[in-house]
């Protein structure tokens, strides 16, 4: 696949359907009420395709607890002085205004899995017909860590982000970086390794001599192996040294040091990217049984939950064989939405639903490179299985890539937010 085609896939893949949808009317008719929790890609997008494809006959409430939603995609980029957070932040306006989205700032304190109710902090109860969860992720603190600015994750953009980026910033020249990756699954398969590549090329033109040291819990680099291991070993071998099989046991923050099982690893600025599981609430609600406790399993034609069909689980936090990111968190959003647009109309679901998931990866500050893949429904394994022939990756990295990059990154956010 040439860059171009890629580019337009992807943005065809966001841009998703057309508004309108074929039992729109009957869905219309239906009168039925939706809860979504959580305002990020998988929430918001779920939450303007539900109005969007009932011709605004569904009543969709979007509960969020923040103001506005602040992309973890793009996000190394702060890092590195070339976005600022107000560059990734995207408000709630369009789904009110255009869309007629109800939103209620505040927080969900209990889900009521069987009656289909949540209770909010502001103590007011609300019900519906169907509740989607989209929570997104959560972070696993390590032991002797008490306070995460020392070495943040920043793999949820925002605070964090600023902390890492002032840490960098002010680090010495010649001194020495710690990046972690967890073990899968988790948050944007190729992220650490792409954020990896753009702080050491920005370390040799910032801070000449420092190091930058990569330790990953995996046994190999995840994902887009080809073009990671000729940058790590090739373009950034002067700055990266790269462990795989590397799990740490404990931290000491004074000291600025991790334990792994190779013995203890001092940096001057630790970017500690931590295990990561799904949201409280779907701890709380009893829906998280899959991946040790983890993840919720769905049922992927729906994203109905396996353990509570009214309760319906997007994004992050639930566990199918799709990758945990953005994209995939828009593309599972339209699956839930057409399916529940389907039920209010007195219908199954799509037997044969497709997603696609396409990402581009900053190797240099000024050059990307870019994978995609598709994945349809197996109804013999009730997964989603990748389309072997359309797995494609960029042969190397280059400008046009990375300009590519930002348009992919508009049109995704414009679907889901505008």
């Amino acid at each position: 696949m040439k860059r171009r085609q890629l580019i337009q896939a992807a943005m065809a893949a966001a841009a998703g359907m057309t508004a309108w949808h074929p039992l729109a009317s009957q869905a219309a008719g239906a009168g039925g009420r939706v809860i979504v929790v959580g305002g990020g890609m998988a929430g918001a997008t779920v939450a303007k395709y539900l109005r969007l494809w009932s011709n605004g006959g569904l009543e969709v409430t979007l509960i969020e607890r923040n103001p506005a939603y602040v992309s973890n995609i793009m996000s190394s980029l702060v890092l590195t002085g070339q976005r600022s957070m107000s560059s990734l932040r995207f408000g709630y306006d369009a789904l009110k205004t255009r869309h007629g989205v109800k939103l209620v700032t505040d927080e969900v304190l209990e889900v009521d899995a069987v009656n289909g109710s949540v209770l909010l902090a502001s103590g007011q109860r609300l019900v519906a017909d169907k509740i989607v969860l989209a929570p997104g992720m959560r972070f696993d603190l390590l032991p002797g860590q008490t306070d995460p600015s020392r070495m943040p994750h920043a793999w949820s953009a925002g605070v964090q982000t600023e902390q890492l980026a002032k840490q960098l910033a002010a680090m010495r020249a010649g001194g020495t970086v710690l990046l972690t990756i967890p073990k899968t699954p988790y948050r944007c398969p190729p992220g650490p390794y792409e954020r990896a590549c753009l702080v050491a090329d920005w370390l040799k033109a910032k801070k000449p001599g420092s190091k930058l040291i990569v330790l990953d819990a995996n046994p190999d680099i995840v994902v887009e192996k080809d073009n990671f291991s000729k940058a790590f070993f090739g373009l950034h071998a002067n700055v990266i040294e790269y462990h795989n099989n590397v799990e740490i046991s404990s931290v000491d923050e004074r000291q600025m040091v991790l334990y792994t099982n190779g013995g203890a690893v001092h940096g001057d600025v630790i970017n500690l990217i931590p295990p990561q599981r799904a949201g409280k609430l779907i701890e709380q609600t009893g829906l998280a049984t899959a991946t040790n406790g983890r993840f919720a399993p769905v049922d992927v034609l729906s994203y109905a939950s396996l353990s509570a069909p009214k309760v319906h689980v997007i994004g992050d936090s639930s566990a199918t064989t799709q990758p945990k990111a953005g994209h995939i968190a828009n593309q599972e959003a339209k699956v839930c939405a057409d399916a529940l647009v389907r039920y209010f109309g007195g219908l199954a679901p799509d037997q044969a639903p497709v997603t696609n998931s396409a990402c581009f990866s900053t190797i240099t500050r000024t050059q990307a490179s870019w994978l995609t893949v598709v994945f349809q429904y197996d109804p013999l394994s009730k997964t989603m299985q990748a389309v072997p022939a359309s797995a494609s990756a960029s042969s190397g990295w280059n400008g046009d890539n990375f300009d590519d990059m930002n348009q992919w990154f508009k049109a995704l956010m414009v679907d889901s937010f505008a």
